[in-house]
């Protein structure tokens, strides 16, 4: 297929990730600044708020983290706590319902794994587009029948 990209190829909900980072430094920079305009505030206490501040840029960094890259071994799907690599075999299909949250693979195991690198949150159209391109890629590289599997 000549309308498929280039592998290595990225998918990652950009939009979302800059308001995540951006939000987390601003976050950060506000909590700092707070605790060192309060005079009263002893060092201890202004620690605690730029640890405080460091740990909300933290879980909003981890957030932004998630992406699934699709190279010629396979997928890999890096969620907020996880990441996994996946043969191309092993993905059966590629989910983008209306109203889910993000893509989900099934997966040939019977499961089904959630990948949050698209998602329709901000950017729905270009969510759509790479759920397709996923789906495309994945059905051109699945071997569908175990005996060319084994072979």
């Amino acid at each position: 297929m000549s309308d498929l990209p280039e592998l290595p190829v990225t998918f990652r909900p950009g939009r979302t990730r800059a308001v995540l980072l951006t939000s987390g430094a601003a976050i950060f920079a506000v909590i700092t600044v707070v605790a060192l305009l309060l005079e009263q505030l002893s060092p201890g206490e202004r620690l605690s708020f730029v640890v405080t501040g460091a740990l909300l840029f933290g879980v909003l960094a981890l957030l932004a983290r998630v992406k699934v890259v699709a190279d010629e071994s396979g997928v890999t799907v890096v969620n907020i706590a996880g990441r996994r690599h996946l043969e191309w075999a092993e993905i059966l299909q590629v989910n983008l319902r209306p109203g889910d949250p993000w893509v989900f693979l099934n997966l040939s195991d019977g499961t089904s794994l959630p990948a949050l690198g698209i998602q329709p949150g901000i950017a729905r159209q270009r969510a759509i587009a790479d759920a397709r391109t996923l789906r495309a890629l994945a059905e051109s590289r699945s071997i569908r029948d175990p005996e060319q599997r084994q072979g």
